[in-house]
């Protein structure tokens, strides 16, 4: 029963996908529809229009199998070594700096959505004791 939800979920995420490509193309969107998809997703979660149960195993299963969609990616790079002769430094540097972007925006991100949960809950402390006095 498991193996069917998981099935009807990873269409739902189909689906999305499939109405972020027509919003791309009706619109005619920059950004690739299945961006677009994600963030019509994330909305919807957002808003508690969709909820997470829908795609909770779906997406769960997908990103237990994401590592294996790299493999191709990365084997196509051994493949052409030879455009990377002489680039060493420079692809070292890239990673790093990249590598170190992305830990900071990370940090700054999680630091910001941890102030804002706090915030809520502060806020709602501060309701429930001017209800009670």
């Amino acid at each position: 029963m498991k193996i069917v939800r998981i099935i009807v979920q990873i269409g739902v995420l189909y689906l999305f996908y499939l109405a972020g490509d027509f919003l791309q193309q009706l619109l005619h969107l920059p950004v690739p529809g299945s961006i677009v998809g994600l963030l019509l997703l994330f909305i919807l979660l957002l808003c508690k229009i969709v909820p997470v149960s829908l795609i909770e195993y779906g997406s769960s299963f997908i990103l237990a199998w994401l590592p294996m969609f790299f493999i191709p990616a990365t084997s196509g790079i051994v493949n052409h070594l030879d455009m990377f002769s002489g680039q060493g430094l420079l692809i070292i540097g890239i990673l790093i700096v990249s590598s170190v972007l992305t830990m900071g925006v990370t940090a700054q991100s999680s630091r910001w959505l941890a102030g804002r949960a706090e915030r809520k809950t502060r806020v709602a402390v501060f309701r429930e004791k001017g209800k009670e006095a």
